[in-house]
């Protein structure tokens, strides 16, 4: 059964645009730190705001760079480590944190939501706003929604394949596309259905989506036994569904997907299915993508995980690794936390 559980002062901060709550040990003020220390952390994700800002979200904070200087917007909060950033359409800013709930930022004050407050559980690894202004939260009990009201909860009793959600993304038909640590599966408002392939198998683990301009969805996923253990889910890999075939593309375990304005894709993969051993940052080429053998080119490799992968609006390319963030201006790769070009 979906349970709905009121939040009514997050009803009066989004309503009514007050930023005070009667229970005042949850709010934080916030104080803008402009700070010469760059994120030096594991960066799980890189968006970018309304006024062209990168938005960075590392373990030991979020920052925001405006190509001078970085700002962390969470230097008041001592203990959480954070996963995802989003800036919904009204400017206000979403934190995602490991084990500590979700943080709302208005540009004075922070509030912080968790279980008691609706949320299905305080581990929240990514945050998405849909065409009609909900923001979801994927935790790790369950997929968390928002209209502005209360937030409702799904899990696996309302059909979810598994109460771990990993990603969420909206096609533009509207159906959202969920993964999470069991099988995919996407919600057309109504019900959880599981896609399969042809011979009728799960894509599991599935930690990506995209939708390119063509309607493909992207996703990339990784292999494991089924519930009876007598035989394999899909092989693991980045995969792309035209709406009635899947085609995998390479068999590396993949993390975050992207095309860009030229039709390009680009991803950050592991080179092992199981996502251990090194990691590279791929460009598959537009004019390559309809053929059998789509060319990849590697732009960097490292030793450790990368993470998000975003497309500036003046072209460049952002992505987190274990060890802080990066910017590829087609040339050169500047590493900011050593301020070096590679």
């Amino acid at each position: 059964m979906m349970n709905g559980v009121p939040v009514f002062a997050l009803f009066l901060m989004l309503v009514f645009c007050t930023s005070c709550r009667q229970d005042q040990k949850d709010t934080i003020k916030s104080e803008d730190s402009i700070t010469s220390q760059v994120p030096n952390s594991m960066v799980r994700n890189v968006k970018q705001d309304r006024n062209g800002n990168i938005l960075i979200a590392s373990y030991k904070g979020v920052f925001r760079y405006d190509g001078k200087s970085f700002v962390n917007l969470t230097s008041t909060i001592s203990s959480p480590s954070f996963w995802d950033v989003l800036e919904d359409r009204k400017g206000n800013l979403w934190f995602a944190t490991r084990d500590s709930g979700v943080y709302y930022y208005n540009g004075n004050l922070l509030q912080h939501f968790i279980v008691s407050e609706g949320l299905a559980s305080n581990q929240v690894s990514s945050i998405y706003e849909d065409k009609t202004g909900m923001i979801w939260f994927a935790t790790g009990g369950g997929l968390s929604r928002l209209d502005g009201k209360s937030f409702r909860n799904f899990t696996t009793k309302d059909g979810l394949p598994a109460n771990a959600v990993t990603t969420i993304m909206e096609d533009r038909s509207g159906k959202l596309w969920i993964g999470t640590t069991g099988e995919a599966c996407f919600y057309d408002g109504k019900t959880f259905t599981i896609f399969r392939n042809k011979e009728g198998k799960a894509f599991s683990n599935v930690r990506g989506f995209a939708e390119d301009k063509r309607g493909n969805i992207w996703f990339g996923a990784t292999t494991i036994m089924d519930r009876k253990g007598d035989s394999l889910m899909v092989r693991a890999g980045l995969w792309c569904y035209d709406g009635s075939i899947f085609t995998q593309m390479n068999q590396r375990g993949t993390s975050s997907i992207l095309e860009d304005k030229k039709g390009n894709i680009w991803t950050t993969s592991s080179v092992n299915p199981n996502g251990v051993g090194a990691w590279k940052l791929l460009r598959y080429d537009q004019k390559s993508l309809s053929g059998k053998k789509p060319v990849a080119t590697e732009i960097i490799s490292i030793d450790k995980m990368l993470c998000a992968v975003l497309e500036a609006h003046e072209g460049s390319i952002w992505f987190g690794s274990i060890n802080g963030v990066y910017r590829y201006d087609g040339k050169n790769i500047i590493d900011f936390k050593s301020k070096k070009g590679q």
